[in-house]
């Protein structure tokens, strides 16, 4: 794969940004990479492990003269860099990003870009419970799907350029309207965190359960709850915030589900629950089927591969 863009910027050096530099120095997808980070450990820390080629203390700095800036940062604090970087950046560029919701993004962060760049927002669906520039693996999007969601108007060009660039990192590529992605997220991703999240709650509040036991028995079940439910908080509290309409409507849903479910297993109603199931096995084998996860045993999650974004 030849170079396909000449400087590469990130705005966040966590493990989305981290994947992304090993995978374009192992495809040699950008011929030169920049980036910063909130945190000084973290710039350091990149820094210390050579992630890109030059790391800065602002995302003014960092976004010099790029013609790719990926922003992976939480989607709470989109607006902010978006009005640090706008001033700052290259007649021409495409700025993208990494974030689980899409039309708040477009929102918070398309206002403020300069006439002449290209604003393609964009979504790898892969991701582990782990975080940081060290947790970085350039196998992370091999096989995956990054869906992109250009605005109207968006330039051609552009955009087959940034599809090539995803590919070429190994992902497979789909376009997407703002609003069905955040549905589709909703119910692919987000409502299932936010059952993770309180069925790992629930666990914490039965006294009934004491904690020894909680994590001594940990069937694989409640323990793949627990990875899940791992994932980084700021990241999560935003994305609830911002798909909040998407992710209720797929909740009001899901409660329906699980009452007709209690009723079933209250009245002792053994058909609906294997019909029920059956059709919900299916859905596993779609998944198996697509290249998505395979059906080997894998309860302890020994993989560096885990919970999507």
């Amino acid at each position: 794969m030849s170079v396909l863009y000449q400087r590469a910027a990130f705005i966040g050096l966590g493990l989305i940004a981290s994947s992304m530099a090993h995978a374009i120095r192992r495809a040699d997808l950008a011929a030169h990479m920049t980036g910063t980070a909130r945190s000084a450990e973290t710039r350091a820390t990149a820094q210390e492990i050579g992630l890109v080629d030059q790391v800065f203390d602002t995302a003014a700095e960092a976004v010099v003269d790029a013609d790719l800036v990926v922003l992976c940062v939480p989607v709470g604090a989109m607006e902010a860099v978006a009005r640090e970087i706008a001033p700052h950046l290259a007649p021409g560029a495409t700025v993208t990003d990494v974030g689980s919701v899409k039309q708040a993004v477009i929102d918070s962060v398309a206002p403020h870009l300069p006439a002449g760049s290209h604003f393609i927002p964009g979504h790898p669906l892969a991701g582990t419970e782990h975080s940081g520039p060290r947790s970085g693996f350039a196998e992370l999007f091999d096989n995956r799907w990054c869906i992109l969601t250009p605005p109207e108007g968006c330039d051609p060009a552009a955009l087959a350029h940034l599809t090539q660039f995803w590919r070429g990192m190994g992902a497979n590529v789909d376009l997407m309207d703002a609003p069905h992605h955040d549905l589709v997220l909703a119910v692919t991703s987000h409502t299932p965190h936010l059952i993770a999240y309180t069925m790992v709650g629930v666990a914490d509040d039965l006294r009934r359960v004491t904690d020894s036991e909680v994590i001594k028995y940990s069937a694989a079940g409640f323990r793949d709850f627990t990875r899940i439910a791992a994932s980084d908080p700021v990241m999560w509290r935003d994305v609830f915030l911002t798909n909040k309409d998407a992710t209720l409507e797929i909740l009001g849903r899901f409660t329906e589900e699980l009452f007709a479910l209690q009723r079933a297993i209250r009245q002792g109603d053994g058909a609906l629950l294997h019909d029920y199931f059956t059709r919900t096995r299916a859905i596993r084998r779609g998944i198996i089927d697509a290249g998505q996860d395979t059906d080997a045993p894998d309860f302890g999650r020994v993989r560096k591969h885990g919970a999507d974004s």
